[in-house]
Formats: C-alpha cells, sequence, structure tokens
C-alpha cells in the first residue's frame, strides 16, 4: 500500500489503545498482581469466577479471549494454588466447569481493592466526562467489530 494512502488517524487509534493495554497490564502485573504470583489472564479468570462463581471452560477461553489449551494450562496452576477447582458435568463428560473456592474468593477479596486503586490511577489524568466518552467509544469499538 502507497504511504500516501495510509489511514494515519486509524493507526493512531490502534496503536494507542495497543500502548494503552500493554501498559496497563504490565503496571498491574508488577504493581498488583504480582504479590499474589498471578498473571493478567490468571486474574481474568479469577474475576469472572469471583463474580459468577462457577464458568464452563468454553465460556472462559472466550471471555479472556484465549485458547481452552490456555485456559486448561492457566487453571491447572490455579488448581496448585487451591483457588479453583475444575467439575465435569455429569450429563455431558465433554464439558468442564471452573469453580471458585473459598480461598479464591478471599485472594480476590484482597486484591481487588488493590487492582481497582491502580485503575483509578490510571484513569485519574481524565475527567470524569472524558472517562465516559472514551469508555463509550471503545465499547462501540468492541460491539461493531465483535471483540
Amino acid at each position: 500500500m502507497p504511504m500516501d494512502m495510509l489511514n494515519y488517524n486509524a493507526i493512531s487509534v490502534v496503536t494507542n489503545i495497543y500502548r494503552v493495554a500493554q501498559g496497563l497490564k504490565n503496571k498491574m502485573e508488577r504493581e498488583v498482581l504480582s504479590k499474589q504470583g498471578l498473571s493478567w489472564t490468571s486474574f481474568s479468570i479469577l474475576y469472572d469466577l469471583w463474580i459468577w462463581n462457577s464458568v464452563e471452560t468454553k465460556k472462559l477461553a472466550e471471555l479472556t479471549a484465549v485458547s481452552k489449551a490456555t485456559i486448561s494450562n492457566i487453571t491447572k496452576t490455579l488448581e496448585k494454588k487451591e483457588l479453583v477447582y475444575r467439575k465435569t458435568d455429569t450429563r455431558d463428560r465433554r464439558i468442564t466447569y471452573v469453580i471458585i473456592t473459598n480461598k479464591g474468593k478471599e485472594v480476590m477479596e484482597d486484591l481487588y481493592p488493590k487492582f481497582h486503586q491502580g485503575e483509578i490511577e490510571i484513569a485519574s489524568m481524565l475527567t470524569e466526562k472524558e472517562q465516559k466518552n472514551i469508555s463509550k467509544l471503545l465499547r462501540r469499538m468492541i460491539r461493531q467489530n465483535d471483540f
């Protein structure tokens, strides 16, 4: 594609979203999640389980945007830490659910306020109106691109 045909606004939007996402992930892993030995994806799984208590592995893969194999590997690690356990559906043995343990809930109850403080710090340079506008625009991009 010739350089004069590039859409620099699209490049800027996507590049900046990527930079913010990577920066957010790195900051949270370094400053919050590492204290519990959790990766971003591990935390995302625990968060979904904290909200829903039990989620089928296929759905967890969709929610965290990773493969079922990745879910399986991370779940094994979380099981070793006694934060979750797996249970096979009695009607269909091909279906497996991941369930948060009481210890997993305790970890999330301790961790989430610290994680949320990081969210506040990251967004603090924006006004409330700017935060709402960015959130609205990003949701629109998510819906229209089926992410």
